[in-house]
């Protein structure tokens, strides 16, 4: 039985990841749950799920935690830094689901790489602020790093063997590979006028028509900066060049990536959009688990279609495409305004098309200088959450 901590699990992630492990009671034991500050989500998960330790990032909320929380359940309520990442590096735990959106989960998934867990990793911004140190530090302590995103998901399986198990530091090239096909939707914008988009409310861009996802990550999936995020992540998962990676928009979320070989065939993972499928496939991965998920009807999908990125409606994608080629500052500098651009989005403060102008303001105005540590990183994202700010003044 393996013991799963799970950060952020009172999010979408930690909710299907729940969900799978109640499928597969012999196999798995919740060891620990983190999360920010809902107590009530919280105390639920507790009761239903009997973790040995139940972490709560913000302190006020663990200390409702401990006194809503019956004793009997003997479960340790935790908050602050050193316990999380105490947590995170227990002997006793085997697997961390890293799924706690945005900067906030870097430090506790890379300790995790550190301690040689087996990672599985929801986390984006892990790789697009730190992707260089993060796979270093996986070669270093043997992790076992597993992609859960759907897509570096589906690029995962349907690559060979020696390429999975190479993750960061493989040949794709040597491995016959000529491309990988990223897909997307294109989000609930993609045939809106464009004239409409600086109108969009936060409501509006949070209802995708494929996916159930938190708001953060429903916001990016609009602008596409998502895909932007995923297009950084799987340069540094799969050791690739800037021309072997391609985005395709895939409206209907059915193939949920490709990769295309240097013999002309394309090998595609499909399967429902649920997020149940690729996280069941991480835990059990070789083996296969039951996942809760309904099998594809290939009868009712009806048509599969295709396009190419139209980077004027979706400039966020552009940015995240340009960011990667510049190299891993301009990642971390975008990953950092476009946190601060959403946020601001979210509560009224801004317009869905400022957020882009935010992003690119600070890509082109922040000092970017080399960072060799985890210190340098957090100091860049830091100065640029400062200046995003600063920016959302002079627009707002």
């Amino acid at each position: 039985m393996q013991n799963m901590v799970i950060l952020g699990a009172t999010g979408s992630i930690g909710a299907s990841t729940l969900s799978v492990i109640s499928a597969n009671p012999l196999a798995y034991r919740v060891y620990g749950l983190v999360a920010n500050a809902s107590v009530d989500k919280m105390l639920a998960l507790c009761v239903a799920h009997r973790p040995k330790v139940a972490h709560m990032v913000d302190e006020a909320a663990a200390k409702q935690l401990r006194a809503v929380l019956p004793a009997t359940l003997n479960i340790q309520v935790t908050t602050g830094i050193n316990d999380l990442l105490g947590l995170v590096t227990a002997a006793e735990v085997d697997t961390v689901m890293a799924a706690i959106v945005g900067a906030a989960g870097l430090v506790p998934t890379l300790e995790a790489v550190k301690a040689g867990k087996r990672v599985l990793l929801a986390n984006k911004e892990a790789l697009v602020m730190s992707g260089e140190l993060f796979i270093e530090a996986t070669k270093r302590s043997g992790a076992v790093l597993l992609p859960v995103d759907s897509e570096h998901n589906a690029i995962f399986q349907c690559l060979p063997l020696e390429v999975q198990a190479n993750l960061g530091r493989c040949d794709l090239a040597a491995s016959g590979i000529s491309h990988i096909l990223l897909t997307g939707s294109g989000g609930p914008f993609l045939r809106s006028d464009l004239a409409t988009l600086a109108a969009m409310t936060p409501a509006q861009a949070c209802k995708h028509p494929n996916w159930s996802m938190g708001p953060k990550i429903s916001v990016d999936s609009a602008t596409m900066m998502n895909k932007g995020l995923e297009f950084i992540e799987a340069r540094w998962l799969f050791n690739t060049q800037a021309e072997q990676l391609k985005v395709v928009i895939h409206p209907q979320s059915v193939i949920h990536s490709m990769v295309q070989y240097r013999d002309g065939s394309v090998i595609a993972q499909m399967g429902n959009p649920d997020m149940r499928t690729p996280i069941a496939h991480c835990m059990a991965y070789p083996q296969r688990i039951h996942s809760g998920v309904e099998p594809l009807d290939f009868f009712k999908v009806g048509q599969l279609s295709f396009y190419e990125p139209d980077f004027e409606r979706f400039p966020c994608l552009a940015l995240a495409m340009d960011a990667c080629a510049q190299g891993q500052e301009a990642t971390t500098v975008l990953n950092a305004a476009n946190e601060i651009a959403v946020e601001a989005f979210l509560q009224g403060q801004i317009g869905f098309t400022q957020i882009a102008k935010v992003n690119e303001a600070c890509l082109v105005t922040v000092p970017k200088r080399p960072m060799g540590s985890i210190e340098d990183i957090l100091a860049l994202d830091a100065q640029t959450r400062v200046y995003a700010r600063e920016t959302l003044a002079s627009i707002a």
